[in-house]
């Protein structure tokens, strides 16, 4: 059954552009003739001087913000191809090029002005523009898309991508989690809200109404961040199964026709997707508080909730796994695994069995290959999740994320989700972590040290 949902990417454009119109009409000067869709060249000239209008900030704040909403408006009133100009032209023309910085240090250091001085001469012009949005409405939400256009030309320009990461501590600013609200979403949310969620649901696809229906339900709970200037758009969301024990399989935890069960008796909440909504909030992390500030509301409500733990995906680990198997061949293995691999091939051994067995369709399927294969997989995982990199982090991304929180690797999970995208990442296997709320911080300083905090059964694992 499909979701019955459009895009809500149109409707914020029209949002934003609407917001802009309003707030332009306060401007006290024209702004001249429109820019036309594609921004060919000789309109790049008008472009510049309504940037450098609203640089010079003449006026009182009425006219400042309308002037920066009539440059918003411009920007939203453009087709994909002059977006791309315009963003290049603020990349290029109004970003902080090494000899301009070096020259402003070197003035500051010829006059008698107070360091502060000299901080605000470095910041680049670009960001001294979009700092006048946060008085827009709907100003912090266009700075924060027009930065997720930045990152993606970044990959091809250095100017875009230096002007993205110029942006990161002005979001930092906007976006500490002291100025963040902590809601529950449940049924009862608006329809626009829950849109989002299906939209934004980056782990486990929502896939119908009940699908959904199910993950709000009354042994379910969906924490979100929000903003005070972006009140209608999720930050980030974190969805929590109240479950008896700890949960390891991800299809039976999100089985929509299961029996909805009181919250009372659970004594385990167990995280299992954590989906952020912002492509432009990317590096500015806050998942970490929003896990420990869910936490702690859980343990609030239902004092039943003892244990909190994860059910998360290992997205590195089939790419380690074939690395590991196409490497080091043999090695790969303990001499024990080989031998346990004859009854079930006859036609290639070791590491060569192993492939050939992880090449056959539906392999998990086959008892016998199921035998086979969990110890040498297990292990594998086992010895992946517990191993550093040369700057001491995690060799997963999620790993990391939850290790960085003060999470201990707590328990591996066989064919743990077996969807086309559980097998693509991580042969189906799972991982729970387990955050013990008295133990996070210490958790976490070691981690910081390079040391990875693991359950003993993982630890046995990882040495076979």
């Amino acid at each position: 059954m499909a979701l019955p949902f459009s895009n809500t990417v149109p409707r914020t454009i029209e949002r934003l552009r609407n917001a802009f119109v309003e707030t332009a009409r306060g401007a006290r000067e024209v702004a001249g003739l429109p820019l036309r869709p594609d921004l060919p060249d000789d309109d790049i000239p008008r472009l510049k001087g309504r940037i450098d209008a609203c640089l010079e900030g003449k006026g009182g704040e009425t006219a400042r913000r309308g002037r920066a909403a009539e440059l918003g408006q411009a920007y939203l009133s453009l087709s994909p191809a002059g977006r791309k100009k315009f963003l290049l032209t603020l990349a290029h023309g109004y970003g902080l090029p090494r000899e301009a910085a070096a020259a402003a240090v070197e003035r500051w250091r010829a006059g008698k002005e107070p360091p502060r001085a000299l901080v605000r001469a470095l910041e680049p012009p670009a960001v001294r523009l979009l700092r006048e949005f946060v008085g827009v409405p709907q100003g912090v939400k266009f700075v924060v898309d027009l930065r997720a256009e930045l990152l993606t030309l970044g990959k091809s320009d250095a100017a875009a991508r230096a002007l993205s990461e110029d942006l990161r501590p002005l979001l930092s600013a906007w976006f500490d989690v002291g100025f963040l609200d902590l809601v529950r979403i449940d049924w009862k949310a608006s329809a626009a809200l829950l849109e989002k969620l299906v939209d934004y649901e980056a782990v486990h696809a929502i896939r119908s109404w009940r699908d959904l229906k199910n993950r709000l339900d009354s042994d379910r709970r969906c924490f979100a961040f929000f903003h005070p200037r972006m009140p209608d758009e999720p930050l980030i969301f974190v969805e929590v199964a109240l479950v008896d024990g700890m949960a390891g399989n991800v299809q039976r935890l999100l089985d929509a026709r299961a029996e909805t069960h009181d919250p009372k008796d659970a004594n385990t909440a167990i995280f299992y997707s954590i989906s952020n909504c912002q492509q432009g909030l990317a590096g500015i992390s806050f998942g970490n508080f929003l896990i420990k500030r869910v936490a702690e509301q859980l343990a609030r409500d239902l004092p039943n909730i003892k244990d909190f733990a994860t059910l998360s995906p290992i997205p590195g680990l089939r790419q380690h796994v074939d690395g590991r198997l196409k490497n080091e061949g043999d090695d790969a293995l303990t001499q024990g695994e080989i031998a346990s691999l004859v009854p079930v091939t006859n036609q290639a051994a070791g590491a060569a069995a192993v492939r050939q067995l992880l090449d056959r369709p539906t392999w998990w399927e086959v008892p016998a290959i199921n035998k086979a294969l969990r110890p040498i997989l297990s292990r594998l995982a086992a010895r992946y999740l517990t191993t550093t990199d040369e700057k001491g982090r995690a060799l997963d991304r999620v790993a990391h994320f939850h290790l960085g929180n003060g999470a201990v690797v707590e328990r591996l999970n066989w064919l743990a989700d077996t969807s086309a995208n559980g097998l693509k990442q991580s042969y189906a296997m799972m991982v729970n972590y387990r955050y013990k709320l008295g133990d996070v911080d210490a958790n976490h300083e070691a981690y910081a040290t390079g040391k990875i905090v693991a359950s003993r059964e993982v630890r046995a694992l990882a040495k076979g």
